[in-house]
């Protein structure tokens, strides 16, 4: 199902692309982009995910530089069944992760350094384990193509713009440049409606099962969601098509959950988690939970966290409040450059 849902999704990015290239230089500029098109094609399934992590300036880290995070990772790994992806972190201050790859074995997760100077231990290991959801939905590759694709469309309407119009170069002469250069500014919202905003929702609900609580998810998307209003993320402004790739937009005034935008609303998506936790033991039947065990609860009759720690009792009130140092980290354990 997922093959034929991204074939559909080539298919249509790359019609689009044609209809730009004959809006801008007629039957001529279609054969261009359709060159242009396949291109993209190519260098999105074998390459995407190395230009998406290089845009976002991300760099990879391992056990012994970023001791706790990679541990977090890994230890989420193996509680999902996947491959260790490889970790990388971004130099920047907003709170904010994002999953890339074109499948399981060749997966990266990235995570922010404001992510884990803001977060707590366990809110960091929730939005790392709804990453590690996208990459096992196999949402990867899809949402990595329509950024990589999106980007292009804007080119071609930049390309318009400086261009010009021309009724030897196409039949709709200026008025098919302008059309053009209109759907540059609209490539955001073409990922918007391509990437089914539902993929949140079923990301946010496996990665609760993963990590075992769903309301370490709901605090940590609230903290990133204020985190994101306040601090600016140049780097993902001057890309706008890699939005969707974020556990929460990184873009200003994106905050409704309309037909248009990237991702769900936060609060939608917080009413779930907590929805969650209370079927996953906060007055749910006993006979629910073992018509759905999650991860955790397959490992024995006490739930086994992300790190082989028992796992609290799920409270369905406001998660604990963070620990006074960062993440409560062992003050005395390993430390590396972003640890």
């Amino acid at each position: 199902m997922n093959t034929i849902r991204t074939a559909m999704l080539l298919a249509a990015m790359t019609a689009l692309f044609m209809g730009v290239g004959f809006l801008i230089g007629g039957s001529g500029g279609m054969m261009i982009a359709l060159l242009v098109a396949a291109g993209t094609n190519l260098f999105s399934y074998w390459n995407a995910d190395k230009m998406v992590l290089s845009m976002n300036r991300a760099v990879e880290v391992d056990e012994k530089n970023a001791p706790e995070y990679y541990a977090i990772v890994q230890a989420l790994a193996k509680q999902a069944g996947l491959p260790m992806p490889k970790t990388y972190l971004i130099d920047n201050p907003q709170p904010n992760a994002f999953a890339t790859g074109r499948n399981p074995q060749n997966a990266a997760v990235a995570a922010s350094t404001g992510l884990l100077q803001r977060l707590t231990h366990e809110e960091v290991a929730a939005v790392m384990a709804h990453e590690l959801a996208h990459v096992q939905h196999r949402d990867t590759l899809t949402m990595t193509i329509v950024a990589t694709f999106a980007g292009a469309i804007s080119m071609l309407g930049n390309f318009a713009f400086f261009l010009g119009g021309n009724r030897d170069n196409n039949p709709f002469g200026f008025v098919g440049v302008l059309a053009a250069m209109i759907v540059a500014p609209f490539a955001a919202m073409i990922v918007q409606m391509a990437v089914s905003r539902t993929r949140e929702y079923e990301a946010d609900r496996r990665g609760a099962e993963i990590c075992g609580h769903p309301l370490w998810l709901a605090s940590a998307l609230d903290k990133i969601a204020r985190g994101a209003e306040r601090i600016p993320n140049p780097d993902a402004e001057r890309n706008p098509a890699m939005a969707h790739l974020f556990i929460i937009n990184p873009l200003h005034g994106e905050r409704m959950d309309s037909l248009f935008s990237t991702h769900p609303s936060t609060d939608n998506r917080i009413a779930a988690l907590q929805a969650m936790a209370r079927q996953m033991g906060d007055g749910a039947p006993r006979t629910a939970q073992r018509q759905a065990p999650t991860p955790s609860q397959m490992d024995g009759p006490q739930a086994a966290g992300p790190w082989g720690k028992p796992a609290e009792p799920e409270q369905p009130t406001e998660p604990a409040s963070p620990k006074s140092n960062p993440w409560g980290r062992n003050r005395t354990g390993p430390k590396g450059r972003w640890s």
